[in-house]
């Protein structure tokens, strides 16, 4: 056996390995997706009733930095909360834009690798056996193109969200720093009411 026998052996042995773990995250996948889009259900109906956990959590962070008093780095120590909460934000997105990125790939790898074996079993004169892989192969493909399409979406929902939660955060910072009081929950400015998104609008 000559040097590149033996590498397509030795990678022929990896993509037969790699089938298994690819399917079961395929398989994972399809279930972190529902989990995902019963998060953004639940969150649009909370919205819909005007609860907004990231703004009130915040509202009780600058309440309790504004309690303790007067300090020296005051718009330093302000613009590290702000930059923590916006942190805290975009993980909900980047959850999302994992299997953006992740899905495609995975659903390519599950197809590739039962096509070699379906055309190997074409070879054999094994119809039934090649029509298995194949069916196999496509379905691969289209959960990983799925789960990448939802996944889209949901992160463009989920920034909406986000631009709409920060530019409110940005200006309940700015009334701590130059009144050192917050507004009331009810004293929502018409710009910060107008750049929500329609559904969270009263």
């Amino acid at each position: 056996m000559n040097v590149m026998q033996w590498a397509e052996n030795f990678l022929y042995v990896v993509s037969a390995v790699l089938y298994y773990p690819v399917t079961l995250g395929l398989v994972a996948l399809v279930f972190y997706m529902l989990i995902l889009i019963g998060g953004l259900a639940r969150e649009h109906l909370d919205r819909k009733r005007g609860q907004r956990p990231a703004i009130d959590g915040y509202r009780g962070r600058l309440t309790t930095w504004l309690a303790e008093g007067a300090r020296e780095n005051r718009d330093l120590e302000l613009e590290i909360l702000l930059q923590e909460a916006e942190r805290q934000l975009g993980k909900a997105v980047e959850r999302a834009r994992f299997i953006v990125r992740s899905g495609p790939g995975l659903g390519l790898m599950g197809t590739l690798i039962p096509m070699g074996v379906a055309l190997a079993s074409l070879a054999q004169g094994s119809m039934p056996e090649m029509a298995q892989h194949m069916v196999s192969a496509f379905t691969a493909a289209v959960v990983g193109l799925g789960s990448g399409v939802v996944a889209f979406a949901i992160a463009l929902v989920r920034e909406q969200w986000i631009k709409a939660d920060v530019t409110e955060m940005r200006y309940l910072t700015e009334r701590a720093s130059r009144d050192s009081r917050l507004p009331d929950a009810h004293e929502t400015p018409s710009v910060l009411m107008s750049a929500r998104p329609a559904e969270e609008t009263p």
